[in-house]
């Protein structure tokens, strides 16, 4: 959901890279988004986003700047498995800052509650966090690039 959410605000952005979303486990590799995302999704204006599950990979830690966790648990799963990579293979083979997605909603430390196991409502709830997280990044990460963008000009 989160990957649908952030694609679709910020379409068209120049500022933007790859945009993917992965899971620290394969429960579901291969299949497309819970309906109730996709239900969410639409009732909120996008009806296009098309996903297949994936597990994060140690590439993901080089490929992307950012590698956001929706929980505490995950991203102690991400943090210590970007360490890994930097302690066998240097700084260079894993650049990506590893942080929590909720950091940028305005509650240091905010995790969103896995929804998959309750009803459509958390799903509900999910999405409003997931804006609310991507505009504070939007706000705080891109804002931070113009301004060194500027500083450079």
């Amino acid at each position: 959901m989160a990957e649908g959410i952030f694609r679709n605000m910020t379409k068209g952005d120049g500022r933007i890279g790859v945009i993917d979303s992965a899971g620290t486990g394969a429960y579901h590799e291969g299949c497309p988004p819970d309906p109730r995302t996709m239900s969410v999704l639409a009732d909120n204006g996008d009806s296009e986003y098309d996903h297949r599950a994936r597990k994060v990979g140690s590439a993901d830690f080089k490929n992307f700047d950012y590698v956001l966790a929706m929980d505490g648990e995950n991203l102690n799963d991400l943090t210590r498995w970007h360490r890994r990579i930097v302690k066998s293979s240097g700084p260079h083979a894993a650049p990506a800052k590893v942080q929590l997605f909720g950091d940028f909603g305005g509650q240091k430390g905010e995790e969103v509650i896995d929804p998959y196991y309750g009803a459509r409502d958390g799903f509900t709830i999910a999405y409003e966090q997931m804006m609310r997280f991507s505009r504070g990044f939007i706000q705080q990460v891109l804002s931070a690039v113009d301004t060194a963008n500027a500083l450079d000009a």
